[in-house]
C-alpha cells in the first residue's frame, strides 16, 4: 500500500536500536503497510511524549511522517501493552521469540494482514494459555501465511497415503515422507503418529479448538524440534532467541529440582 506524506497506522514494535544520545530506530509491524523501520526522535529523553508508547511489544496507534531515509514517529498512543506478559520473564521471552520470527520472515512494506492478526492474537493467547502449545500453533500458522505450508496429508514425494506409523518430515521437500521415501532423504527427520496428528489438527483448526489438545512433555519436545528444524531450514540460520529460551527453560528446571 502506498503511504501518504503523513499517515496513521496501528503498529506493534518488534525491536528497537538506540541511535545517538536520545533517538531510536524502531522496527514495526503494521496491518496495512507490513514491516516498517522508522525513527523515534528524542524518545529516550525523560520527558519524551512518545516514551512508553513505543516500547518493545507495545501495540499503538501511530502518526508517521515520511522522511528522507526513515519515516518519523510524530505521535503514538498505546492500544495494548500486554501487561500480563511483562510480569513473567518466560512469557516475555516467548513473545520476543515470536517477534523475531515475524521480523526474520518478512520484508519491509510487504503487507500481510493475516500475519499481523495472528501475531496480535498469539500475544493474547500467550497471556493465559500453555506457552509451548501457543508457540507451535503460531509457528504452523505463520509459515502457512508466508507460503511455506508443509504437506502433511500424503507423502510429499510419491503422493501415496501416509500409514499410521513413524514417517519422516523433510524440510527440503516441505512435508512428510512415507518410510520408503523418507529413509533415503538426508533431510528427513522421524515424525511420530501423534506429532503428525497434532500438526494436521493445528493447521486447520482455530486456536480455541487447538488449545484443548493436551501435549505431554515428550510430544511437546518432538513438535518443538520439528518446527525448529523447519524454520531453520527456511531461514538458513538459527533463530537467535531460541538459545536464550533454552537457557531460561534449563534455569527454571534447575530451580524446580532444587525446590523439590
Amino acid at each position: 500500500m502506498t503511504r501518504p506524506r503523513v499517515y496513521k497506522t496501528e503498529a506493534i514494535v518488534l525491536k528497537h536500536i538506540n541511535l545517538g544520545e536520545a533517538d531510536r530506530i524502531l522496527t514495526l509491524y503494521t496491518p496495512n503497510y507490513g514491516k516498517l523501520r522508522v525513527a523515534a526522535k528524542g524518545v529516550r529523553k525523560p520527558k519524551s511524549r512518545l516514551g512508553g508508547h513505543v516500547e518493545l511489544l507495545t501495540r499503538s496507534a501511530m502518526l508517521l511522517a515520511q522522511g528522507r531515509n526513515l519515516d518519523i514517529v510524530t505521535q503514538s498512543q498505546t492500544i495494548d501493552s500486554f501487561l500480563p506478559l511483562r510480569s513473567d520473564l518466560w512469557k516475555t521471552s516467548c513473545a520476543l521469540y515470536m517477534a523475531e520470527l515475524v521480523d526474520s520472515f518478512t520484508e519491509e512494506q510487504d503487507e500481510n494482514y493475516p500475519l499481523y492478526r495472528l501475531f496480535i492474537d498469539a500475544l493474547h493467547w500467550l497471556e493465559s494459555a500453555d506457552e509451548g502449545l501457543t508457540l507451535r500453533y503460531f509457528e504452523i500458522h505463520l509459515i502457512n501465511y508466508l507460503g511455506y505450508r508443509p504437506q502433511l496429508l500424503w507423502c510429499a514425494s510419491c503422493t501415496g497415503p501416509l500409514e499410521p506409523v513413524t514417517n519422516f518430515f523433510s524440510a527440503d521437500v516441505g512435508g512428510v515422507l512415507c518410510p520408503s521415501c523418507g529413509h533415503p532423504d538426508p533431510f528427513g527427520r522421524s515424525i511420530s503418529v501423534n506429532a503428525l496428528k497434532v500438526m494436521r489438527f493445528f493447521q486447520d483448526s482455530d486456536f480455541a479448538s487447538a488449545s484443548r489438545v493436551r501435549l505431554d512433555r515428550e510430544l511437546s519436545l518432538e513438535l518443538e524440534h520439528l518446527m525448529r528444524y523447519y524454520l531453520r531450514y527456511l531461514l538458513e540460520r538459527d533463530v537467535k532467541s531460541v538459545e536464550f529460551l533454552d537457557l531460561l527453560r534449563q534455569s527454571r528446571s534447575n530451580r524446580g529440582k532444587a525446590g523439590a
